[in-house]
């Protein structure tokens, strides 16, 4: 069984020491900066960065991890090098004072330079470690390589000069960054670098469709890892910065968190709360549907809650965002003037994508907004370009993820094809997507929203008629019926057509609750009537049967006091008899 090595505190395998670039991205790719004691290569074509990589190299070597260095010029005049790098905050002069640096200027003419034996670099040898000597220079730079060697006619020499070159600057114990030209079919003129050196790294200045974008890869690392893709870098009034992005992976973290979409009903479509913080959002629609008066809604809430809003816009400058979006009772502008929204408009012609890519990731690490919205993402379609677009955006929506920052895009469809898929066929990318489309009836335009999908949350799967007015975005219920899907003057025509139906229809149970009333009332009036002669006819038959009673009673006294009359006359008179 193999056993990994042991790794550092820094991360990187025991035994393999690294110098750190102090470059944005660099150090990254190289799993922490360029070989420690052993040479390096940059080479490319004129204008690539070379120069101002090996500078930036130096540069922070000394001010960032306290490594003085020597940079020495075969092209560029000490003067040229330190106007030429003012514009990034390098004082180079200062650094030279505080021995830091040393530049030094060899000037290298050919046709000056008469042979008289077997040609050798001892001379730079000795030059080159005087000035190492002077200040303890632990990182040496030497640019460009091949004036070195113009004209000379013996590549075995060269190949010879070459490796000695570099066994010096190894026995010497210093950091080297060699910057040479790129050949026609290799990566440098001679076609000979590239085998003598330890880390070969190839930058690229590249126009395609009229638009330049320059890309970094490196070609080689002996003993070590490294990231192989190519890299897009920007060069800016900060210096180089790289953007790893095509590493990342699916490994980024997701929130539970919900964030309004700045529309209620919208927000009650998608579950009563909104979408997913950290989630991707896409809103396509055909031109006209509001599609940015939906982001504007999205941005507007978002900094109502202290969240920081980046604005990516490739069709409208801000001034005329801000205006617009007025129109419909959204002004941004206070949240501009408050810190918590930045507009940045361009368009995509303007750069290459990689560049824009590049731009984009170090506005967002420099802002570090909590949403990012870029409207349209069309724009950036241009020719055949699309695969290279999804490519770009697919690293954007990563890195956003892996930021936890909630990404928001608009994509105008095409009129007349399938809307429910985009120019850049993105959609696998998306966690929510909004779809806004025109429905044309009745002489009239109409908008309607639908969830084409919303990951990991109950969404409504219900059409809604899309209205932009001066209070902002309202959404309505529209009519579905047997005449169809109706929106506008048609949904309100059937609308007032069903309210007169549900009035007469009231109008009709109304009248018949009053004729029953009317009814019961009759009714009950008539029984009033009948109880009270009911009444009046049980008094006096009452009373007949009173009469009747008493006199019936009467009757029966009668009867009773002439029996016992009778009955007294009937008896036998005792005294009588007994005379006789």
């Amino acid at each position: 069984m193999v056993k990994s090595k042991k790794t550092s505190q820094t991360g990187l395998r025991a035994g393999l020491k690294k110098s750190p670039t102090g470059i944005a991205g660099l150090d990254q790719i190289t799993d922490g900066g360029l070989p420690q004691g052993r040479p390096t290569l940059v080479c490319g074509g004129t204008g690539c960065g070379k120069t101002l990589l090996a500078m930036e190299f130096l540069v922070h070597g000394a001010t960032e991890f306290n490594e003085p260095g020597v940079f020495m010029s075969f092209e560029e005049t000490v003067r040229d090098l330190t106007e030429n790098v003012v514009s990034l905050g390098f004082d180079l002069q200062e650094m030279i004072a505080r021995k830091q640096l040393v530049l030094d200027y060899v000037y290298v003419e050919r046709s000056e330079i008469e042979e008289s034996g077997e040609y050798d670099l001892e001379g730079l040898f000795i030059r080159l470690g005087a000035a190492i000597d002077a200040i303890g220079a632990r990182r040496v730079v030497l640019d460009t390589i091949e004036t070195l060697f113009a004209g000379l006619p013996d590549p075995a020499i060269l190949r010879a000069e070459l490796r000695r070159l570099f066994r010096w600057l190894k026995d010497k114990g210093v950091t080297a960054v060699i910057t040479g030209e790129r050949g026609d079919k290799t990566l440098t003129r001679q076609g000979l670098e590239e085998y003598v050196s330890d880390c070969v790294i190839v930058l690229d200045h590249r126009v395609s469709e009229q638009t330049s974008s320059r890309r970094l890869r490196v070609v080689k690392y002996r003993g070590s890892t490294h990231g192989t893709n190519e890299y897009p870098f920007l060069i800016d009034a900060d210096g180089i910065s790289v953007l790893p992005v095509t590493a990342l992976g699916l490994k980024h973290k997701v929130s539970a968190e919900r964030v309004s979409s700045g529309v209620p009903r919208l927000d009650a479509m998608l579950g009563g709360k909104g979408y997913y913080r950290g989630s991707s959002v896409l809103i396509s629609g055909t031109a006209g549907t509001g599609k940015s008066s939906l982001a504007a809604h999205f941005a507007n809430n978002a900094c109502l809650r202290g969240d920081r809003v980046l604005y990516f816009s490739f069709e409208e400058s801000p001034d005329q965002i801000i205006r617009n979006m007025r129109s419909i009772g959204l002004d941004l502008q206070p949240w501009i003037k408050a810190g918590l929204l930045q507009i940045h408009a361009h368009r995509p012609s303007s750069a290459g994508l990689e560049t824009h890519l590049a731009l984009k990731h170090q506005l967002i690490m420099r802002f570090k907004p909590q949403v990012v919205i870029m409207d349209p993402l069309n724009s950036f379609v241009i020719g055949d370009n699309a695969i290279e677009v999804k490519s770009m955006l697919m690293r954007l929506v990563d890195f956003l993820k892996t930021q936890q920052i909630t990404g928001l895009f608009t994509n105008l469809a095409q009129g007349g094809g399938p809307v429910e898929q985009t120019e850049v066929a993105i959609s696998s990318l998306i966690d929510t997507w909004l779809l806004l489309r025109d429905i044309d009836s009745g002489g009239e335009r109409n908008r309607c929203l639908s969830i084409l999908k919303s990951r990991g949350m109950a969404h409504s799967n219900q059409i809604r008629e899309f209205l932009l007015t001066d209070q902002g975005v309202e959404l309505r219920d529209v009519y579905v019926g047997p005449e169809g899907v109706l929106t506008g003057s048609a949904r309100l025509t059937k609308e007032a057509e069903n309210q007169a139906t549900l009035l007469i229809r009231d109008q009709e149970v109304e009248l018949r609750q009053i004729e029953l009333e009317r009814k019961r009332t009759t009714l009950e009036a008539q029984i009033a009537m009948l109880r009270a002669e009911f009444a009046v006819q049980e008094v006096a038959s009452q009373k007949v049967i009173g009469q009747e009673t008493a006199e019936k009673a009467k009757l029966a006294q009668g009867r009773v006091d002439m029996g016992v009359s009778r009955k007294v006359d009937a008896k036998p008179n005792k005294g009588k008899g007994a005379s006789k």
